[in-house]
């Protein structure tokens, strides 16, 4: 039983997806710290500058002081250390420019998969088509049949049937005549004298 179990658990972990989504698990969390380290070293020191406090993670407010304590908290750390109420603003920030950077990186790969995805099905749809119509019945036939499996009738072979090494139909051949069942229904009885 418990081995079943780990041979169960094993296809499971081993199936494509399971590990697809394991390596971008990784990736992304990579990603995250290198975009926390752009955020935090890079964006944030000159807007830091310009509104007068050089590490912007230690933009906070105060709401609440601790008794007895009086003066400004250097930092954030100070401030939680002496046990203070505040709002951080500056982490919030930080937060917030981080999801964009990450979210605009996520978008630009989104963009990108489904420009190669849209490529890939405009040559699909760009490909030779593989039936046809019939024109007795209407129904969607194999390219190359020279006869329809619905109504039976004889089919002009297609020109990239005769590639294939079908043989056209003979001259000979009887046409069937537009308007007239083409082929007999089967289990009727035909009607007597007395029925009619």
């Amino acid at each position: 039983m418990l081995r079943s179990f780990f041979n169960e658990f094993k296809k499971f972990a081993m199936r494509g997806n399971v590990i697809d989504m394991a390596v971008g698990i990784i990736i992304g969390a990579a990603f995250g710290k290198i975009v926390d380290s752009l955020v935090k070293d890079i964006i944030m020191p000159p807007i830091g500058l310009l509104i007068g406090s050089m590490d912007f993670s230690n933009l906070f407010f105060v709401l609440k002081d601790v008794p007895g304590h009086h003066g400004a908290y250097a930092s954030l750390a100070q401030a939680a250390q002496a046990g203070a109420t505040t709002l951080n603003v500056g982490n919030f920030l930080n937060a917030v420019i981080s999801f964009t950077i990450i979210a605009f990186a996520v978008f630009l790969l989104i963009k990108g998969i489904n420009k190669v995805q849209s490529t890939l099905d405009s040559k699909e749809e760009a490909a030779s088509p593989t039936t046809r119509e019939c024109p007795y019945c209407c129904e969607q036939i194999p390219l190359a049949a020279i006869r329809c499996p619905h109504c039976t009738s004889e089919l002009e072979v297609v020109p990239s049937a005769k590639k294939r090494g079908r043989k056209p139909l003979s001259a000979e051949a009887p046409a069937p005549v537009a308007g007239a069942p083409a082929a007999k229904k089967r289990g009727r009885k035909p009607k007597t004298r007395s029925e009619a």
